[in-house]
């Protein structure tokens, strides 16, 4: 499910309403929302590509983390904007890898494994040594998942309860009679 845009209604809501309307209700809500017909990465991957051929570099940044979001890999947005170079122009793709380069930096790459101490310093829970003897109780358990980027996963329950502790990345949650919310966690 989508974040719902409100861009278009906080910055230009008093001064083009209709525009704003279209913004976050059409552009953002009903074509974004059509994931059957394509897929949010793919969606990402023509969005950056025609934003860079088009030399729109002001709207790259918020469409190139959205492309990161949606699982395209910094080797794919490089590989994107070498190929565009040639149709669109040197210097376009050069003001995008620019952009590019800052958000996808900090990127870990596909199968490369973290040292404990690179776990341990990206992460906000420190890592240590289990501490079971102070937990009590038969009907909880924990576990560790990881979500490849732009995994999705269908909504489901946990009858006896879950304990959701977000040590990275960003993501969906619901609780029982409340409404969704989106955490995103933040890393240095």
């Amino acid at each position: 499910m989508a974040n719902k845009q409100t861009a278009g209604r906080e910055q230009l809501g008093e001064f083009a309403p209709k525009f704003a309307e279209l913004n976050d209700d059409v552009l953002f809500g009903d074509i974004c929302a059509r994931e059957e017909e394509l897929s949010p990465r793919d969606r990402s991957m023509i969005t950056v590509s025609t934003l860079i051929a088009g030399g729109n570099v002001e709207q790259l940044t918020p469409h190139l983390h959205k492309a990161k979001e949606n699982g395209l890999t910094k080797e794919e947005i490089a590989e994107i904007i070498t190929h565009l170079s040639f149709y669109a122009g040197w210097p376009k793709a050069w003001s995008a890898f620019q952009i590019a380069k800052e958000i996808f930096t900090h990127e870990k790459k596909e199968g490369q494994l973290m040292t404990f101490d690179q776990l341990s310093n990206s992460t906000i829970f420190p890592l240590g040594e289990k501490m079971e003897a102070n937990f009590i109780g038969d009907n909880a358990s924990i576990g560790n998942v990881t979500f490849a980027p732009g995994a999705r996963n269908y909504w489901h329950s946990h009858k006896i309860g879950q304990v959701l502790l977000v040590t990275g990345g960003q993501g969906w949650y619901q609780e029982e009679g409340n409404q969704l919310n989106y955490s995103k966690l933040e890393t240095s």
